[in-house]
C-alpha cells in the first residue's frame, strides 16, 4: 500500500493540463428600426479564463477534478452607457458593470469507456446546447454521464438543477426561452432531466435520439440522421434534425405544441463547402428550448433565431478555407436565411400587434459574413481574431445590424 500514493499523485497531477483563455469582445447591435430607449446595445470587454484539469487517479476507478477561474473586465459600453450585450452583468441604471468574476468546478469519475460528472457543466447537445457565444460560457449545475462502452454508441444522461448565464455570477432556476411573448420567461424550474444515444452505423452514418424534461413546464424529444458520401473530388453531407415539444406537468407556461424539423445539405471539396436547407416550425407554440441557450437549428443566426410559431425558411451558405490558396489559418463564411408565414399571434411588440390588426403573417431575413484568421507561427502563433457581422430585417420585429470582433489567445501550461 505505500507505493499506491506516489502513483495517484502522479497521475492526477503528472497528467494534469492547463491553459490561460484571453478573449477581447466588442460587441455591437443597432436596432435601425427601433424607437424605444434603447435604440443601441454596444459594449467592450475583456474576459480572462484560468482553467486546469486534473488527470485521473491509477485504477479501475479513476477520480479527477476540474477547474475554472473567469473575470471580465468592462473597457467601454458606449457614449450613452449603452450595455445590454451579453458580455457585462448590468447594474440598476443600464449600464455596464466596472468589472466581475465567477468561479467553477467539476469533479469527474472514470471508468472504462463511461464517465460521470458533478458540478459545472456546459452541455453541447441536441436538446441543450450551451451558449458560449460571448466571453464565458453559459454553465448549469448538476450531474452528467457520458458512456462509450458499446462500439460506435454514444450514451449521454444527465440530471440539471440551475444555470449561470454568460454574463452572470450567480446561479439561478432554469426557464423556457420566452420566443417574443410566445411563452412566460419568468416561470422557473429547478430540475432538468435528459437522455441521448448516438450511433455510427458506419464512417458515414450517424443516427440520433435524445429525450429532455424541464420539469412541470415542457418534454421534447430529437430524431437525428446525419450522413457523408465521396462524390467526386469532394463529399455530399446532410443533416437532419426533428424535434417535437409538448407541455409537461403542472404545465407552468402552458400550452407546448410544436413540431420543428431542419435540414442542412451540401457539398465540400477542397477549401469550398456550399450548403443550404429547408426549417419549418410547426404546431399552436414556437419552437420550445431553455432560457439563455442555442437552439440547434440551422435557421439560427447572429439576431433571429428564426424559430417563432409556424414560421418556415430556406437556408443557403458559401465556407471557403484558405489554405487551399496558400494561406492557411484564414476562413470566410457567408450564409443568408429567408423566412416567412410568422405567426403573430402569442408575439409582444408594435409591429407584432398592427400584423395581429390587420391579419396579416410575418416575415423576417438575415445575412451573415465571417472572416477568421489564427497566426499559424511565430510569437504570435495562435492567436485568433475574427469579425462577424449580421444584418436582420422583419416585420414583426425590429430590424438590426450587428458587428462581433474577437481577439482570442491561449497559454497552455
Amino acid at each position: 500500500m505505500a507505493g499506491v500514493a506516489p502513483e495517484v499523485h502522479a497521475e492526477f497531477f503528472g497528467d494534469a493540463k492547463g491553459k490561460v483563455m484571453l478573449r477581447n469582445f466588442y460587441y455591437n447591435r443597432d436596432y435601425r428600426e427601433q424607437s424605444s430607449s434603447q435604440a443601441k446595445r454596444e459594449d467592450w470587454a475583456q474576459g480572462v479564463t484560468l482553467l486546469w484539469e486534473s488527470g485521473y487517479t491509477e485504477g479501475k476507478v479513476g477520480f479527477g477534478l476540474d477547474l475554472m477561474g473567469m473575470v471580465g473586465l468592462k473597457l467601454d459600453d458606449g457614449a450613452r452607457g449603452e450595455g445590454g450585450g451579453g458580455l457585462m452583468p448590468r447594474d440598476k441604471s443600464g449600464s455596464s458593470r466596472d468589472h466581475y468574476g465567477k468561479s467553477a468546478a467539476t469533479a469527474k469519475v472514470k471508468y472504462a469507456n463511461s464517465e460521470l460528472r458533478y458540478g459545472a457543466l456546459s452541455p453541447r447537445l441536441p436538446l441543450l446546447h450551451s451558449n458560449s457565444s460571448r466571453l464565458f460560457p453559459q454553465i448549469y449545475n448538476g450531474t452528467q454521464v457520458v458512456s462509450r462502452d458499446i462500439q460506435g454508441l454514444t450514451v449521454t444522461a444527465g440530471r440539471l438543477d440551475k444555470v449561470k448565464q454568460r454574463d452572470s455570477t450567480d446561479f439561478e432556476g432554469l426557464t423556457i426561452m420566452g420566443q417574443a411573448g410566445a411563452y412566460n420567461a419568468t416561470v422557473t424550474s429547478d430540475e432538468f432531466l435528459y437522455a441521448g444515444f448516438d450511433y455510427e452505423v458506419n464512417r458515414n452514418l450517424t443516427l440520433s435520439y435524445h429525450w429532455s424534461q424541464l420539469e412541470d413546464i415542457f418534454r421534447r424529444d430529437f430524431f437525428g440522421l446525419k450522413f457523408s458520401v465521396p462524390a467526386g473530388p469532394g463529399k455530399v453531407f446532410g443533416d437532419i434534425r426533428y424535434f417535437i415539444a409538448r407541455e409537461a406537468g403542472e404545465e407552468r407556461v402552458g400550452n407546448v405544441d410544436n413540431n420543428t424539423i431542419s435540414t442542412n445539405f451540401g457539398y465540400q471539396w477542397k477549401g469550398h463547402t456550399v450548403y443550404g436547407g429547408y426549417q419549418e416550425v410547426s404546431g399552436e407554440t414556437a419552437f420550445a428550448f431553455v432560457g439563455g441557450a442555442d437552439t440547434y437549428l440551422f435557421g439560427e443566426q447572429m439576431v433571429s433565431q428564426f424559430s417563432f410559431a409556424d414560421e418556415r425558411l430556406w437556408h443557403v451558405g458559401y465556407d471557403f478555407d484558405f489554405v487551399d490558396v496558400g494561406i492557411p489559418g484564414l476562413k470566410f463564411t457567408f450564409r443568408y436565411v429567408s423566412a416567412d408565414h410568422v405567426d403573430p399571434t402569442h408575439m409582444s411588440g408594435s409591429e407584432a400587434r398592427e400584423l395581429r390588426a390587420r391579419g396579416a403573417r410575418g416575415n423576417e431575413w438575415e445575412r451573415y459574413n465571417e472572416i477568421a484568421y489564427v497566426v499559424q507561427s511565430g510569437p504570435l502563433k495562435n492567436l485568433g481574431m475574427r469579425w462577424r457581422n449580421s444584418t436582420n430585417r422583419s416585420n414583426f420585429a425590429s430590424g438590426a445590424d450587428e458587428n462581433r470582433v474577437m481577439v482570442d489567445y491561449v497559454f497552455n501550461f
